[in-house]
């Protein structure tokens, strides 16, 4: 046990470049729950189940194909149906997408989805459901099912 007690998380704060375009990205098109604008700061917030996400529009905006945080990343837990029809709409959209991953060991098991947001943030859709033995379709073949 730390010296602390932490007894719970407030929020995860994620730097964007623009905040408009994210609202839309993390609202509109993730489905995440505005809460609303903190003032006149421009940050605003989001829920998803009992998680606070706050966006915090960046002084200096960063360039987004020079963001070298290749292993810092936010995800979120979705059920297989979703991250077929995800496939479907990065596509669609054209949503950079980095990679699939179907890890069968570790902490968070299942099948892992990495894709970027506008800002160049990389997220994870994660489905749980996954297991070891289960087809490991590729996002082609997920974005066609």
């Amino acid at each position: 046990m730390g010296l602390l007690n932490i007894e719970g998380v407030t929020h995860w704060s994620i730097p964007v470049n623009n905040l408009e375009e994210s609202e839309e990205f993390y609202g509109d098109f993730l489905g995440l729950e505005h809460v609303g604008r903190l003032g006149n700061s421009r940050m605003t917030c989001y829920k998803v189940a009992d998680h606070s996400i706050l966006l915090c529009e960046r002084t200096n905006p960063v360039d987004v194909a020079k963001n070298s945080e290749e292993q810092v990343h936010h995800s979120f837990t979705v059920s297989p149906e979703t991250l077929v029809q995800a496939c479907k709409l990065f596509r669609e959209r054209k949503v950079h997408v980095d990679q699939i991953i179907h890890r069968a060991q570790g902490f968070f098991t299942g099948r892992e989805l990495y894709f970027f947001d506008p800002s160049g943030n990389r997220l994870e859709l994660r489905d749980p459901t996954w297991t070891a033995g289960m087809p490991e379709l590729s996002f082609e073949e997920l974005a066609d099912a």
